[in-house]
């Protein structure tokens, strides 16, 4: 089938299955098209909490599905491509935080969202980019473990410099790459054009961005400026978005190294055959998932 075919199918599949497709912003355009939502990992979980579906398919990568699931257990929460993941989120394992909170006993513990259910269960409390420094900044202790990226961890640290961050050293393989002379080239073929940069990227490009801010931050942000041009530093997935609100301005990404292959795995096809065979099904073992909503409230409270 073409694109057109398989949309129309997996359009009657969802009515028949009681479905809703979520879609992350850097997925690929057809699967952004063929989704009810589309929007940041915890704002499509939260959606998913609060929508009357049965079925929930999840266009995304594998720690988005599992908070999808922690937060609605009696939904069924498909992920269309198992080996969907996140190099960032595995780079903090649950058993390594444990051992690093006890010789940090007095620190309490930040999760990016951007985690595994088994790391936010050993987590006091999650953020995401959007709010992570108002929830720091909140918090009474003034000594944070911060995981798992090192990137966020320094730019909160800026705003927040009353308190001291433990950083883990992780970070996102995409924005990770982000070079300062990438941004000077982008600049130099687009003058005029205003920088926007996720906080994932490293600090040296953060300090000389027009704007720093989340996904859903920098498409807000480019939505009611009164500029014309800009230089998008995140997953080039975001342009759908931007374009689609944006029509009469114009975006440059400001690397060509910016694609998540991960978020790219997803076809049309495998969002079909997710439905149509009820696949991947994704588990949360229980106690994990009552541990790790706790952090997940916890940021609702605190944001």
């Amino acid at each position: 089938m073409d694109n057109r075919e398989l949309a129309l199918e997996i359009n009657r599949m969802k009515e028949e299955k009681n479905a809703v497709i979520v879609s992350h912003y850097y997925q690929v355009d057809e699967v952004q098209a063929i989704a009810d939502m589309v929007g940041d990992s915890f704002a499509l979980a939260k959606f998913c909490a609060t929508i009357d579906k049965d079925v929930i398919v999840f266009c995304g990568v594998h720690f988005m599905a599992e908070s999808a699931k922690i937060l609605s257990p009696e939904k069924t929460v498909l992920l269309p491509v198992l080996e969907a993941g996140c190099p960032m989120a595995n780079m903090c394992d649950a058993d390594e935080l444990k051992e690093f909170k006890a010789k940090h006993p007095n620190a309490v513990v930040v999760g990016y969202v951007n985690t595994t259910a088994a790391v936010k269960a050993e987590c006091d409390v999650c953020v995401t980019s959007s709010n992570a420094v108002k929830i720091v900044k909140s918090l009474e202790q003034d000594e944070i473990i911060f995981v798992p990226d090192q990137n966020l961890a320094d730019y909160v640290q800026k705003q927040v410099p009353e308190k001291k961050i433990i950083k883990w050293h992780g970070f996102c393989a995409t924005h990770h790459r982000v070079r300062v002379p990438d941004m000077e080239k982008a600049r130099e073929a687009k003058p005029g054009a205003k920088v926007l940069v996720h906080p994932e990227c490293p600090p040296e490009v953060v300090s000389k961005a027009d704007f720093v801010g989340s996904t859903k931050q920098i498409i807000e942000y480019a939505t009611q400026s009164s500029d014309k041009k800009f230089i998008i530093g995140t997953e080039m997935g975001i342009l759908y978005e931007l374009k689609k609100r944006n029509p009469d301005k114009q975006f440059y990404l400001l690397s060509q190294g910016l694609i998540c292959p991960n978020m790219k795995k997803t076809t049309l096809q495998d969002v079909y055959n997710a439905l149509k065979e009820m696949k991947h099904n994704i588990t949360v073992e229980e106690e994990i998932r009552l541990k790790a909503r706790k952090s997940l409230d916890r940021m609702l409270e605190l944001a």
